[in-house]
């Protein structure tokens, strides 16, 4: 089996820029694992603080969290981002969707009408390139959607999407495997 390298070094709290370590320790102690995706963003300092008061602004809006990660999962399928795929299909397990739901997001639809008119709508916009059909938002704003939910929504993906870039043109490995790709660079 081969095993992924990343095209970027993979941080720890040990050899991350200095300007990454508080960061770093942070997600340590909430998450216990560091992801590879954040050991490889903590190599600029700036686009590591940058990621993680996005993404903590995001986990306070309006939007629940199993909205979130059916959009996360949405994107990173859109992508092609495995660690992304997997790291989502985890977390959205655990924000209590079943395994069809994850399924069903990876398509960007879902069983509840209102999450899958959303999902529609950010898939046009991705698809399209910002330029989403008005029908599709209309029928978002129709199935319950306000404002400040579409916007939050669409903040999602960018956010995600720029995870999955990093993922997906960095090669960096699915989470779990960097011990072994570590292993392979001391070698």
């Amino acid at each position: 089996m081969k095993t992924s390298m990343s095209r970027f070094q993979i941080h720890d709290d040990l050899t991350a820029p200095e300007g990454s370590v508080p960061v770093l320790r942070g997600a340590l102690a909430t998450g216990g694992q560091l992801p590879n995706f954040l050991g490889v963003l903590a190599g600029s300092p700036a686009a590591l603080r940058a990621y993680a008061r996005f993404r903590s602004e995001l986990r306070h809006g309006k939007l629940t969290l199993a909205t979130l990660e059916r959009i996360a999962l949405a994107v990173a399928e859109y992508y092609g981002s495995e660690p992304g795929i997997a790291m989502h299909s985890r977390a959205a397990r655990a924000a209590g969707l079943a395994l069809d739901e994850v399924a069903l997001a990876r398509q960007f639809t879902s069983r509840d009408p209102s999450e899958a008119a959303l999902l529609r709508y950010l898939k046009a916009l991705l698809e399209e390139r910002g330029r989403a059909p008005m029908h599709l938002h209309e029928e978002a704003r129709e199935a319950g959607w306000d404002d400040e939910q579409i916007l939050e929504a669409i903040a999602t993906v960018s956010l995600e999407g720029f995870t999955a870039m990093i993922n997906v043109g960095g090669e960096v490995p699915v989470d779990g495997s960097s011990e072994a790709s570590r292993a392979l660079e001391a070698a």
